[in-house]
């Protein structure tokens, strides 16, 4: 009956947001909870609630009754809802769709947020920066940047987080924990976030529109930097010596050159690293991992970088030409090689003989014709010596 009760209030337009009810329908209610009158209160932790029945499924937090069984896995839920929200997963149902590009949802209230990035509304204000956003979860998120304290402490680089969680989730990077994998390529991601931005590789979406020019990218980060292209904004953060960066990470990655400091630590050998990408890069070496695939001839690579110079081979093409004779190369490294035969350039010296080489692989082999004439002219004693014991 209590149950009953709730439903009822909900669907009657009455606001539900006092049960732990999804993002969407938190959303919806998030403004006018305050003119609810709430005349039921909770005797453990004193919030209050609309209805009984909406305290009496509140009360199931403190008691951690479920009483609401998924027939097809057996996991448990407090709420019928959301029961009947994790059945779409077995059963795939998605009937909720968005009439701009068809994307598919299990709740309306999440069908309401992703229809933002089509309209572009940004419900949620902060006071303090004015600053807007789609969705509450980052409105409630960003309010955590204006706070001072920062009290958790990263004790592999010294960074600060408000939350626990947040440090938990960026030590994850040190670690070079992948614990989220890319279904289509095997791809591992320490952040769940990260993963879903790759998958957008994969499925060339690309949701996030610019007003201005039509132009889409699959991530809002870009798009929000393609947008000073139209402004004409650019905030430059620049470095001690005088280089200047449009990113304040990459400002950050930088200023380790100058401190020597290198926070990112490989967990099979100890070697540390500039940057979390060059970790990741090194690990391979340790557990074998190729996961970019040719997918012409099926050969695996451990840097992308090598699966892009190896399917030059299937191609023919040599997209970088010689501007002097009109040969052409395959990668930017052998045509800079390559114009040195009409530079004369010679930038790699020896510190013996002081003769240049165009190329650092010419330098070790003619180092080593240093090294086999300093242990053929070694001294004579140590010859007689070594005559004598025969």
């Amino acid at each position: 009956m209590d149950e009953e009760e709730g439903e009822a209030v909900k669907s009657g337009g009455g606001a539900n947001s006092d049960s732990d009810s999804s993002d969407g329908e938190n959303e919806q209610s998030w403004n006018a909870q305050s003119a609810v009158e709430k005349p039921h209160p909770c005797s453990q932790c004193g919030k209050t609630f609309i209805t009984v029945g909406s305290l009496k499924r509140h009360t199931q937090t403190h008691s951690g009754e479920k009483p609401h069984r998924c027939s097809v896995c057996g996991k448990c839920f407090s709420r019928s809802d959301d029961m009947k929200r994790h059945l779409t997963i077995h059963t795939g149902e998605k009937p909720f769709q968005c009439s701009e590009c068809g994307k598919g949802f299990t709740a309306q209230g999440n069908l309401k947020i992703h229809q933002r990035i089509h309209t572009g509304e940004k419900p949620y204000q902060c006071s303090q920066c004015q600053k807007s956003f789609s969705r509450l979860a980052h409105y409630k998120d960003h309010q955590q940047t204006h706070r001072e304290e920062k009290p958790y402490h990263c004790n592999d680089c010294g960074k600060s987080f408000s939350y626990f969680k947040s440090l938990k989730c960026h030590q994850m990077i040190h670690k070079g924990e992948n614990l989220h994998h890319c279904s289509v390529c095997g791809k591992g991601f320490a952040i769940r976030g990260n993963l879903k931005t790759h998958l957008q590789t994969h499925t060339k979406e690309k949701p996030h529109q610019c007003s201005e020019c039509g132009k889409r990218f699959s991530r809002a980060h870009d798009l929000k930097k393609h947008k000073l292209l139209h402004t004409g904004q650019k905030t430059y953060h620049i470095c001690q010596c005088g280089k200047s960066f449009t990113e304040l990470g990459n400002l950050r990655t930088h200023q380790r050159t100058h401190t020597g400091e290198k926070p990112f630590c490989c967990s099979f050998c100890g070697r540390t690293f500039l940057r979390a990408g060059d970790l990741k890069s090194h690990q391979r070496t340790h557990t074998g991992e190729k996961p970019f695939i040719c997918a012409i001839c099926g050969t695996s690579f451990a840097q992308s970088g090598n699966l892009k110079v190896h399917q030059i081979t299937h191609t023919k093409e040599r997209p970088y030409p010689c501007t002097v004779c009109d040969k052409g190369f395959t990668t930017p490294g052998s045509l800079k090689l390559h114009m040195r035969t009409h530079t004369g350039e010679r930038p790699f010296l020896c510190s013996a003989c002081g003769k240049g080489f165009t190329a650092s692989g010419q330098l070790k082999r003619h180092q080593e014709c240093h090294m086999r004439d300093t242990v053929q002219s070694s001294p004579s004693e140590d010859t007689g010596v070594a005559v004598a014991s025969k």
